[in-house]
């Protein structure tokens, strides 16, 4: 049934639904959203895998200061 995945004409009716539910003027806004997103998720998994790296080897590293709280 799923034997190729999406085709491109898949995406063709992904992306007319998108555009039909949300209009085109609030698209590129959700895109720089998900685009924040997914930086935020990314630089987050990097600090998690630095933090196992750091405690596996035995050198811990100093708490994050929140420097907006004051």
């Amino acid at each position: 049934m799923l034997r190729n995945g999406l085709e491109p004409w898949h995406l063709m009716i992904v992306a007319i639904v998108a555009i039909v539910l949300f209009g085109s003027k609030k698209l590129p806004e959700a895109a720089r959203g998900l685009g924040k997103s997914m930086r935020i998720l990314k630089s987050e998994a990097r600090a998690m895998k630095e933090d196992d790296a750091a405690d596996k080897a035995g050198t811990a590293r100093p708490p994050a200061t929140d420097h907006t709280a004051h």
